[in-house]
C-alpha cells in the first residue's frame, strides 16, 4: 500500500514540490491515492481511537476504561495534528475476517471492582462516546430519521452506555454496551473479485449475557446468543447493569453488506450537512447583504472622492484653499509616524502572516489536498504554513518600520517572531496543565511540545529575520506629500467620530459577514462533527477580506474630512473590533448549544476561543490597515499640493 502511495507522488510535477514537503509529514491527503484491496478471508484489524465527549471536551484513550485488550497494546504512528487534537491510535482485540460474518463472539469477560465500577458511571454520566478506525474510516452508528425520505445521519462513536431505571422502579440505574454489531460496507470489484471497504457502523447494545456452568473462555456457549442456534441479540430488554461483582461479558457480531458506493465517494455520505437547506440560505443571505453592502460603499466611496479631488485640483486662489475644509488640509500631518509605531509593524507583520498562512490552507483544502479522512491534516498544515510564512511576516514589519525612520531591523524582527506565538503559548500551556491535571489524552506530550518549540526557534524566527533583512534593504517607501515639522492641532470632534465608538461600529460588518459560517466551524469543533464546506468557507474568507478593506477605508476617509489624522491605529483597529464580537458570539454560544458543566472543560473553551478571537483580531486588522495604507496614498497623491 504504501509503495503504490509513494509511486503515486513520485509522479507530481516540481510545482508541488512544497505539496510533497507536508506530504511527507503525513498531513495531506491526495485524492484517489491508496486504497486497499481485500480478498475474501482477509485480516481486518479494528483500530481504536480516543473515548470523547460534548459535555467536557476532555479525550481520553481508549484503554483508560477496563475494556478487553490485545495481548500487547501498539500504538500507531500519528501525525503532530492527530497529538495536539488528543487522537491515541491503537490496536484492539476486534479482528474480523473479510467477508465472513460472525456471531455472538466472545472478546472477554470480567467482574468489576469498585473502582471500575466508578470510572464507567463517570463517563455514562459524562455521555462518553468509543470511537474505533476500520481502513482509516470511522466507525459511525446511523440514526434513521422520523421522515422516511431524510437521509440517515451518521453519529461519530457509540456510547459507552446509557442510564435508565427497571420497570416499576424509580431508582436510576447504569447500563453499558457490551454487544457490538458491527456492519462493514464494502464495494466489489466484480472482474478481480477484490473488495474495498467504504463504510464501517455499529448498533450498540446492552444485554446480561447468561451461560451454563462455570466460564471458560474457550469453550463457553452463551445462552442470550448463540452462533450455533442462529439465535443473536436484536434489542437491549435484558440490560447489562454496572454495579460491584456483577459480571459483563463483551460480545460482537459482524456483518457484512456489499455497497454500490465507489471507494472514492465513501466519505459522501458522512459529509452531508444534516441541516444543509439551511446553510445554503444562510449563506446566499449573508452574500446578498454583503454584496448589496460592497456596492453602496463602493458607489458612495467613488462618487464622493471623485468630486472631493477634482474640486481640490480646480481651486485657484490662496483665500478659496483657506476656506476649504476637509481632508486636504492634514496633508501635512497624515504621514506622521503614529504613536508606538514598533507595536504596530510587529501586529501588521503578525497579520500578514496570518493571511498568507489562512490563504494557503484554503487554496489547499478547497483544491481537495485536506481530506477528513487524513486526521489532523488540517492543522499540520496549518502549522507548517505558519511556520514558514514568517518569512512574509518580517519582511512587511521590516518595511513599515524602515518607512517610520526605525534603523534596529534585528529588534523589530525579534519581536515579530515572538511576540504573538508567546502570548498564544501562555495561554495553551496553562489549558495543558489543566487537561494534563485531568489525566487526559488531550494533554499534549513534552516530544510534541518539544517539537512546537523547535519548529518555532528552529524554522519561524530565522525565516522571519531572514525575511526582516531583505525587507530592511529595500528602498523606503517614498510618502506621497511632506510632513510638517510641526503637528496640527485636531479639532474637536462630533459624538459619533469619538474614536471608540468608530472602531466599535467599524467591527460590526465583518462579523456579520462570517457569523453564520462561525456557527457551522464551532458546531464542527465543540460538537465533534465534520467540516467540509471549504469552498463556501473560500468565498466567505473572500467578502471577509473586502468588508474589513471597505469599512476601514469609508471610516478613515469620515475621519480625515473630519481633521483627524490619526488614522494609523484607528484603521488597525477598525476592522479588528471584530474580533471581540467573535468572542462575544462565542459566549453567547457556550451558553447557548453546549451542555458544558464541569469548570476544567469551560476554561477551556473561553481559553481556545480566546486564541481564535486573538488571531482574528489580528487577521482582520492587518486586512483594514493594508486597505486604509493603499487608500491614504492614493488620494494625497491624487492631489496638486503647493
Amino acid at each position: 500500500m504504501e509503495s503504490r502511495r509513494s509511486k503515486a507522488v513520485r509522479t507530481l510535477t516540481i510545482s508541488t514540490i512544497f505539496l510533497l514537503l507536508i506530504h511527507g509529514a503525513q498531513s495531506f491527503y491526495l485524492p484517489g491515492v491508496a486504497p486497499e484491496d481485500f480478498i475474501k478471508g482477509d485480516d481486518l484489524k479494528v483500530k481504536v481511537n480516543k473515548l470523547t465527549s460534548t459535555k467536557t471536551q476532555l479525550p481520553y484513550s481508549f484503554y483508560s476504561l477496563p475494556y478487553c485488550r490485545p495481548d500487547k497494546i501498539l500504538d500507531s504512528a500519528e501525525n503532530l495534528g492527530e497529538v495536539l487534537r488528543g487522537d491515541r491510535i491503537e490496536n484492539s482485540p476486534y479482528v474480523f475476517k473479510m467477508r465472513e460474518p460472525q456471531m455472538c463472539n466472545i472478546v472477554c469477560q470480567f467482574t468489576p471492582d469498585a473502582k471500575t465500577v466508578k470510572q464507567f458511571k463517570e463517563k455514562i454520566d459524562d455521555e462518553y462516546r468509543v470511537n474505533m478506525i476500520l481502513d482509516n474510516m470511522p466507525l459511525v452508528v446511523p440514526i434513521q430519521r422520523p421522515d422516511q425520505e431524510a437521509p440517515t445521519v451518521y453519529q461519530l462513536g457509540f456510547h459507552v452506555g446509557l442510564k435508565g431505571h427497571y420497570a416499576g422502579s424509580k431508582e436510576e440505574k447504569y447500563f453499558i454496551h457490551n454487544h457490538l454489531a458491527f456492519t462493514v460496507k464494502y464495494h466489489r470489484d466484480t472482474q478481480t473479485e477484490t473488495a474495498r471497504i467504504v463504510g464501517f457502523e455499529v448498533k450498540p447494545f446492552s444485554v446480561k449475557h447468561e451461560y451454563e456452568g462455570k466460564w471458560n473462555d474457550a469453550k463457553t456457549r452463551l445462552t442470550t446468543c448463540d452462533p450455533h442456534s442462529k439465535h443473536t441479540v436484536v434489542n437491549s430488554n435484558s440490560p447489562q447493569e454496572v454495579a460491584e461483582k456483577q459480571e459483563i461479558v463483551f460480545t460482537y457480531d459482524v456483518e457484512f453488506q456489499e455497497s454500490d458506493v465507489k471507494w472514492a465517494s465513501r466519505w459522501d455520505a458522512y459529509l452531508l450537512m444534516s441541516d444543509d437547506q439551511i446553510h445554503w440560505f444562510s449563506i446566499v443571505n449573508s452574500l446578498m447583504i454583503v454584496l448589496f453592502l460592497s456596492g453602496m460603499v463602493a458607489m458612495i466611496m467613488l462618487r464622493t472622492l471623485y468630486r472631493d479631488i477634482s474640486k481640490y485640483n480646480e481651486l485657484e486662489t490662496q483665500e478659496e484653499a483657506q476656506e476649504e475644509t476637509g481632508w486636504k488640509l492634514v496633508h501635512g500631518d497624515v504621514f506622521r509616524a503614529p504613536n508606538n509605531s514598533d507595536l504596530l509593524c510587529v501586529y501588521v507583520g503578525t497579520g500578514v502572516q496570518f493571511f498568507g498562512m489562512i490563504l494557503v490552507t484554503m487554496i489547499f483544502a478547497v483544491l481537495g489536498f485536506l481530506s477528513p479522512s487524513n486526521r489532523g491534516g488540517l492543522m499540520t498544515a496549518m502549522l507548517l504554513l505558519w511556520v514558514f510564512m514568517g518569512l512574509f511576516a518580517g519582511y512587511a514589519s521590516a518595511r513599515l518600520y524602515k518607512m517610520f525612520k526605525g534603523t534596529e531591523w534585528k529588534k523589530i524582527s525579534f519581536r515579530t517572531a515572538v511576540m504573538f506565538p508567546a502570548v498564544v503559548s501562555a495561554i495553551f500551556i496553562v489549558l495543558n496543565t489543566l487537561i494534563w491535571g485531568q489525566k487526559s489524552s488531550g494533554a499534549v506530550p513534552f516530544g510534541t511540545m518539544f517539537a512546537l518549540v523547535f519548529l518555532w526557534f528552529g524554522i519561524s524566527v530565522p525565516l522571519v529575520f531572514v525575511g526582516g533583512y531583505v525587507g530592511f534593504r529595500k528602498p523606503a517607501l517614498e510618502d506621497p506629500v511632506k510632513t510638517n515639522k510641526i503637528p496640527r492641532q485636531i479639532p474637536e470632534q462630533a459624538w459619533y467620530m469619538n474614536p471608540v465608538f468608530s472602531i466599535l461600529i467599524g467591527g460590526i460588518l465583518p462579523f456579520g459577514a462570517v457569523f453564520i459560517e462561525l456557527f457551522f466551524i464551532l458546531t464542527s469543533i465543540w460538537l465533534n462533527q465534520f467540516y467540509y464546506i471549504f469552498g463556501f468557507l473560500f468565498l466567505v474568507f473572500i467578502i471577509l477580506i473586502v468588508t474589513c478593506a471597505e469599512i476601514t477605508i469609508v471610516l478613515c476617509y469620515f475621519q480625515l474630512c473630519s481633521e483627524d489624522y490619526l488614522w494609523w491605529w484607528r484603521s488597525y483597529l477598525t476592522s479588528g473590533s471584530s474580533a471581540l464580537y467573535l468572542f462575544l458570539y462565542a459566549t453567547f454560544y457556550f451558553f447557548t448549544k453546549l451542555e458544558i458543566t464541569k469548570l476544567v472543560s469551560g476554561m477551556l473553551y473561553f481559553g481556545y476561543m480566546l486564541i481564535a478571537s486573538y488571531a482574528f483580531f489580528v487577521l482582520t486588522g492587518t486586512i483594514g490597515f493594508y486597505a486604509c495604507f493603499w487608500f491614504t496614498r492614493l488620494i494625497y497623491s491624487s492631489v496638486k499640493i503647493d
